[in-house]
């Protein structure tokens, strides 16, 4: 007798770069190939989930990639009848709104008694709050269907993080390989640190405060305001890709854009991690290499709040002046501090050594707890 699948669609708005579509990518492929769910990802900027992933042709409506059928998500949306009905599981990705027949669709299913699992999947946070309101339902005003708040998290409570099976091993087991990244091997002695920001008015003090500094650092720039940002501070109008650029003790060195995998090994590979936003976060800790977080700026500094509550969670094993240091050059690097950089960046590198141990151990602890992919599904699976 054959077992029917479950069915899930994943519909992603992509509105902060490549964040949203990277999370939504990772998770729409662990459900498939792990939990052998029929998975469509609806996407509505396919050329940027094409950089991620270069095998994405962004012409095409739909294709299937790793067990996933990929969708464009197109207005006026006419697409449910592929399936017939809505999904077993819907997730709605960091509060975008679901189309309209897809809406109506789902309400067809609730009134033959099948109404599908509603998932709102939020954004990654480690203040204390999300455990009290993860799960939590919200009913639909006009239609017999309930949404759940699904939190990503780093507490007991929350619905995990993303890691898909293996990552940890395969990450060890993978050799150091510049050459594969297309760079150069670093020479003895040079910290390499990779550097994805957004516009930052701390960077400029930062690449001066590296070329003084007695320690030689190669600096690997993702493309976008990294990039944008050395250019100016060199005075030059851009940066040629796979180019590099020295000042003192510094070379600044221009990344292609790297699909997920690759930009995988650069933070597997480097020694010092600056990433941004959620999804390079988080790749950044199970990358297990001292990190610096830029956290998404908001109005009002609440992203202050959010910096303040994982740095807590982060450094509670830490040693004290390594969890200092990391607290100060964060908060200066967020704008939460005018205190100047350039010790705060010699605390921070004098750390260093605290800091890779305590990287290493968080990642391994943190990979004890069943990850998001696991948990959505059981916290589905018992709603529908």
């Amino acid at each position: 007798m054959t077992v029917k699948r479950k069915s899930c669609d994943i519909f992603c708005n992509v509105v902060d770069n490549y964040g949203d579509i990277g999370v939504c990518w990772r998770l729409a492929r662990q459900l498939a190939l792990e939990h052998g769910y029929r998975v469509r990802l609806w996407v509505d900027d396919l050329a940027a989930h094409a950089r991620l992933c270069p095998e994405i042709d962004p012409t095409r409506d739909c294709q299937t990639l790793s067990g996933v059928e990929v969708r464009r998500w197109s207005e006026p949306f006419a697409a449910v009848a592929a399936w017939a009905e809505a999904a077993d599981l819907v997730i709605e990705a960091f509060g975008c709104r679901l189309p309209e027949p897809y809406l109506a669709a789902m309400a067809a299913r609730a009134a033959r008694g099948a109404a599908p699992a509603w998932i709102n999947l939020e954004y990654l946070s480690a203040e204390a709050w999300v455990d009290s309101h993860h799960g939590l339902p919200s009913p639909q005003p006009r239609l017999p269907l309930v949404k759940r708040f699904y939190f990503p998290g780093f507490g007991p409570g929350s619905g995990g993080l993303l890691r898909e099976a293996g990552l940890l091993e395969r990450r060890s087991a993978w050799p150091t390989d510049w050459q594969e990244l297309g760079l150069p091997s670093l020479a003895p002695g040079h910290i390499a640190i990779s550097l994805f920001c957004y516009d930052n008015p701390a960077l400029p003090a930062l690449l001066q405060a590296w070329s003084e500094d007695e320690t030689p650092i190669d600096c690997l720039l993702a493309p976008g305001p990294a990039q944008t940002q050395a250019a100016a501070w060199l005075g030059l109008t851009a940066l040629n890709v796979g180019e590099s650029e020295r000042r003192g003790r510094l070379r600044l060195t221009a990344l292609p854009f790297y699909p997920q995998a690759l930009y995988d090994h650069l933070l597997w590979a480097s020694d010092i991690n600056f990433v941004r936003g959620e999804d390079s976060f988080l790749r950044a800790q199970w990358a297990a290499r001292p990190l610096v977080w830029q956290a998404y700026p908001q109005p009002a500094a609440a992203h202050l709040d959010k910096l303040a509550a994982f740095l807590e969670r982060y450094g509670a094993r830490l040693a004290p002046e390594a969890a200092a240091a990391q607290r100060q050059f964060a908060a200066i690097w967020n704008g939460g501090s005018q205190a100047p950089l350039a010790p705060a960046w010699r605390q921070l590198l004098a750390a260093r050594q605290d800091l890779a141990e305590h990287a290493r151990r968080w990642a391994e602890r943190l990979a004890t707890e069943e990850d998001l992919a696991t948990r959505l599904v059981k916290f589905a699976e018992a709603l529908i």
